[in-house]
């Protein structure tokens, strides 16, 4: 069986990767599947949610903006490495899948590209100015104001990419059209 093609989707919260990701869904020629890795929140025991073993939420102000450190216990890293090892195992059995991820430090990209090493990988680096996502955070209704500042300057650090995009400028469906073109999908 041919593994699947994968497109990874790195950027933090109110960036767009999830709406790229249905946007890219709704063109590409062949099917995908869209995996958010931040669902692996909401498998967590509710009780792993603002404890110091699961996720923790540190809420300080930076700059004079409301700026929410996240911090991951020992129950969430297993869990998150189990996430990308799903990932591996989707795309070995020939499904092709759209990654949305918050990836924070180079160890989660290195362990991405080394578990998906069979399949043709794309990273690509969605991005907005800090003004931009700090506006569209409240709007969302359903995350904590202040999650955006933290991991904002972290996301991309050290990282490479097949593809950045700024989506400050364009939406998530001219995002994925650009995708779609780049990559030939």
């Amino acid at each position: 069986m041919e593994p699947g093609e994968i497109i990874i989707l790195n950027g933090v919260g109110s960036v767009g990767t999830s709406s790229t990701a249905r946007a890219l869904q709704a063109i590409t020629a062949a099917p995908f599947l869209h995996i958010a890795l931040d669902a692996c929140i909401g498998i967590l025991p509710k009780r792993m949610v603002g404890h110091p073993d699961g996720l923790t939420f540190d809420t300080h102000t930076a700059h004079r903006r409301l700026c929410v450190a996240i911090g991951s216990g020992p129950v969430v890293a297993p869990a998150m490495r189990g996430m990308r090892h799903a990932v591996a195992a989707m795309a070995a059995h020939g499904n092709n899948l759209i990654v949305d991820a918050v990836m924070l430090d180079q160890d989660k990209a290195r362990d991405h590209r080394d578990l998906l090493s069979g399949c043709t990988r794309r990273f690509v680096a969605l991005f907005a100015p800090l003004e931009v996502l700090e506006e569209r955070e409240p709007a969302r209704g359903e995350r904590m104001v202040g999650l955006v500042r933290w991991p904002f300057d972290r996301v991309h650090r050290g990282m490479t990419y097949d593809l950045a995009i700024d989506t400050s400028s364009q939406t998530p469906e001219a995002c994925a059209r650009l995708i779609c073109a780049t990559f030939g999908v």
